[in-house]
């Protein structure tokens, strides 16, 4: 099949918005004298940056931004493998360059500050295992919400994105998103811990798709 382009730029500049919105947030509020709870800045900058990436390109590409996502809309066939594998060289791109321009603008320091990694106490293994459950039940709504109720799609993602936030982001990081832990551990100089962020999110999307597909049959008989 023949490339869709307009789609895969898309979801670079999709994935460049929301994760350079996220990125700078973690800047804002390390400023000197910036007293607003890290707790409360972050999980909202990702969560808004999200709304305002899909409402923009999300007619477009679909508004995956995140390979999580697209692994699982692969695999229950509302997108082809080949258009998968450029929608998700697209989002890390777009999550590097939104690395790269914090690094230019401010310092490479700044991008090292939002490199996901275990919280103090939480080892590599639960690491993993918070991540996979936190991407499948990210996952779980995303399949659900654009097959069921693809009007309100657009909101309730960002608002599920905040939530796990919310719940992960100090023990974790709250990554949820190959894409957006990459960007900012390439950018930053530290993959020290890269393989929990890709191994967790890709074993979510495979059980948030396995889980969806029974649900979704269960409802079709």
């Amino acid at each position: 099949m023949a490339l869709n382009w307009k789609k895969l730029v898309a979801e670079l500049f999709g994935t460049f918005g929301f994760l350079w919105v996220g990125y700078m947030s973690v800047a804002a509020f390390n400023q000197p004298g910036v007293t607003a709870p890290g707790l409360l800045v972050v999980p909202f900058a990702f969560g808004l940056g999200l709304l305002a990436a899909i409402f923009c390109f999300g007619h477009i590409s679909g508004g995956h931004y995140n390979p999580a996502v697209t692994i699982a809309m692969a695999l229950d066939k509302r997108i082809e493998i080949p258009e998968a594998i450029g929608y998700i060289v697209a989002q890390v791109i777009g999550a590097v360059g939104a690395g790269l321009l914090v690094m230019l603008t401010i310092s490479q320091g700044v991008v090292a500050a939002g490199i996901t990694r275990p919280g103090e106490g939480i080892t590599e293994i639960s690491a993993v295992i918070i991540e996979a459950v936190g991407t499948f039940g990210f996952l779980l709504v995303i399949l659900a919400v654009t097959r069921k109720a693809p009007a309100i799609a657009g909101l309730v993602i960002p608002f599920a994105l905040i939530a796990l936030h919310f719940a992960m982001a100090t023990i974790t990081g709250a990554s949820v998103n190959p894409a957006r832990s990459l960007g900012s551990a390439l950018v930053g100089g530290d993959l020290a811990h890269i393989w929990i962020y890709i191994v967790g999110p890709v074993i979510g999307a495979v059980i948030a798709f396995l889980v969806w597909r029974f649900i979704a049959n269960d409802e079709a008989a």
